[in-house]
């Protein structure tokens, strides 16, 4: 059984001027494309089953990403249902230069596992590590508004 911990994605995607809008920075529908994938990535990590995305709660846009900065997206699988799987997702800003990232985006997102088309049920969350119950507590604290 997959446990919290075995989900975590942690992805990098840099921004290209084809993936900018006027201000020379990320287009806010580039960065949600590259969350939905990582998101994705981490919930078939979970479900062993393709996902598809269900929805998104609070996708708000908190500072830019330059062209030339790298996307630094992190994922993990913070709670489930019967057929859905919920992924907590944090977007970055990296500077490809220094390391340096500060916090641009966070959201959840709601993913349902399928087979031919139709939901399957899905594995319950083992949480069995103290970094695991961390990012647990985390991802319900800012759910739960």
């Amino acid at each position: 059984m997959p446990t919290l911990l075995d989900t975590r994605i942690e992805n990098r995607h840099r921004v290209q001027p084809n993936h900018a809008n006027n201000y020379q920075t990320a287009h806010g529908g580039n960065v949600m494309k590259w969350m939905d994938e990582d998101g994705a990535m981490s919930a078939m990590r979970f479900a062993g089953n393709s996902c598809v995305t269900a929805s998104v709660d609070k996708l708000d846009f908190k500072r830019p990403i330059p062209v030339g900065d790298t996307v630094l997206v992190k994922a993990f699988v913070y709670d489930t249902g019967r057929t859905s799987v919920r992924v907590w997702i944090r977007t970055y800003r990296e500077d490809p230069r220094t390391g340096k990232t500060e916090l641009t985006t966070e959201s959840d997102f709601v993913f349902v596992a399928v087979e031919d088309g139709t939901p399957v049920e899905v594995p319950d969350l083992t949480v069995e590590s103290e970094r695991g119950e961390e990012l647990h507590q985390y991802a319900l604290e800012q759910t739960s508004d």
